[in-house]
């Protein structure tokens, strides 16, 4: 998490909406309104959320009011709990005011009305107001009909206000995507060196990230880590050393010389991500006409992959669409570890997918081993490298895709990472089976158009990938 997002803390507003003519109509309504609204606050709360409760909304010129109030508490995101029937009204100032993504609740107090009970109460008065507390669908369409003729996004969750638990999943996948968007939004992205020479799919335009995410990209040189570098001491080389030791499963056949140099770069790495603030980075060097340089280089892959599985996903090849699907991954608490495809096993009907240089860690199947490389393929240097495959079991997939008109998209599918053989060659490689089969996904995924570089996360996700897209504005294609 960025320092921004930090002193930014996520937020959400809530309001229900009713009519302040049933008030002196129906005794005890406005009150059982205000609680069910209540009962919404504390299930939002329970997610760990700031929730800046309005309560009940039941004129226009109280919807005035709470669009400035949400505007002055700075709300990331703003749940509408539809209690009863309510004016369209009541809804429009405050969304138009507030400017943020709007989620309609229509929460029945229970699954359904006791009608027996309701129709022996004998007085059609208190029959009326009963009713009117079970009337949360009525207002929807009349305000699904005037979001869409002011062109203003509507997301909806129906259900029941207790004892739900698609309900409460569908709030609770909203809120992590509401997190996702306002991490992004603060967000600083290193890119550090060049994009790898040829390869037209990594290019990518930097102001429309930032249009998309939000965010800050921070321009860094190479020259300043390997500065860093030249800082660290002897004691904190063999205080990473260690470190790595620990935390790896480090093959007997790495030098000790590697080690080393890998943890100066290391350190110097943490210090750089310090100094700027950093969320994620994009890098790529090829340092050959300065031997230090190309030294800081190569000795680069044990320190980010730390970073990688700490929440600062690094993503090689200066790939800055890939740093952002692996940041977006990890905002979700699944990981995102960089990869692309490396063979397909028709035997099997699986798909070797991987890559060279950082690997996401956390979610790695056992320890990382570290090897050692004589040669970085397509790349300048040799050093150490690790080797893992992402856990066992489901597995969802993400890249951020520019498109011909201009625009980015999600792409997402899902899957199962498997055991079996892989490639013992320094990488990160793990074996993925599809539903469709490996020679169909392969196909159906190539034919949306991606770079050939892509986000691995643990557990199936596409659901909250989904709804960040709309908060976003992105269109989301889920491969199935």
């Amino acid at each position: 998490m960025s320092e921004n997002s930090r002193v930014h803390e996520f937020t959400v507003g809530l309001f229900g909406i009713g009519l302040d003519t049933y008030w002196p109509q129906f005794e005890g309504l406005q009150e059982r309104l205000t609680g069910y609204t209540q009962q919404v606050a504390d299930r939002l709360e329970e997610t760990g959320v700031r929730v800046i409760n309005l309560g009940l909304v039941d004129s226009p010129q109280k919807a005035e009011a709470a669009g400035h109030s949400f505007r002055r508490h700075d709300v990331d995101l703003i749940f509408l709990y539809v209690t009863t029937y309510a004016l369209s009204s009541t809804v429009l100032p405050v969304v138009r005011r507030a400017k943020v993504p709007v989620i309609l609740l229509n929460l029945s107090p229970s699954a359904a009305i006791d009608y027996k009970r309701f129709n022996q109460m004998g007085d059609r008065t208190r029959m009326t107001g009963e009713w009117l507390a079970y009337c949360q669908a009525c207002p929807v369409p009349e305000i699904a009909n005037v979001f869409r003729r002011c062109r203003i996004p509507l997301f909806q969750v129906t259900g029941i206000l207790e004892n739900d638990p698609f309900a409460l999943n569908e709030i609770s996948s909203w809120i992590d995507a509401g997190r996702v968007v306002h991490t992004m939004e603060h967000n600083r992205l290193g890119v550090m060196g060049h994009y790898y020479g040829g390869m037209l799919d990594v290019y990518s335009d930097l102001t429309q990230q930032c249009a998309y995410f939000g965010g800050h990209v921070e321009m860094l040189e190479v020259d300043e880590l390997a500065d860093l570098r030249r800082e660290v001491s002897s004691g904190e080389v063999s205080t990473r050393v260690q470190y790595f030791r620990d935390t790896f499963d480090v093959q007997a056949d790495c030098l000790s010389v590697e080690l080393e140099r890998a943890a100066r770069t290391s350190v110097a790495l943490d210090r750089l991500v310090e100094i700027h603030k950093l969320g994620s980075l994009a890098y790529y060097y090829k340092g050959t006409e300065n031997s230090e340089n190309e030294d800081t280089i190569s000795s680069i892959v044990l320190g980010t992959s730390l970073l990688t599985g700490r929440g600062i996903p690094v993503a090689g090849e200066c790939e800055i669409k890939n740093a952002q699907a692996m940041k977006i991954m990890d905002c979700f608490g699944v990981g995102g570890s960089f990869t692309e495809y490396y063979a397909l096993d028709f035997d099997d009907d699986v798909i070797l997918m991987g890559h060279d240089g950082p690997g996401h860690i956390a979610i790695a199947q056992g320890k990382t081993k570290v090897r050692p490389l004589s040669v970085y393929h397509g790349k300048v240097g040799r050093g150490l490298s690790v080797e893992m495959s992402v856990k066992n079991g489901p597995v969802t997939l993400l890249s951020v895709v520019q498109t011909a008109d201009g625009r980015l998209k999600l792409l997402v599918a899902e899957g199962i990472s498997e055991p079996g053989p892989i490639l013992e060659i320094g990488n990160t490689n793990s074996r993925y089976r599809f539903s469709m089969g490996a020679r169909r996904f392969m196909e159906a995924w190539n034919a949306e158009g991606p770079g050939h570089h892509c986000a691995i996360g643990i557990g199936h996700i596409s659901g909250k990938l989904g709804k960040l897209g709309q908060l976003l504005g992105m269109e989301c294609t889920v491969i199935r």
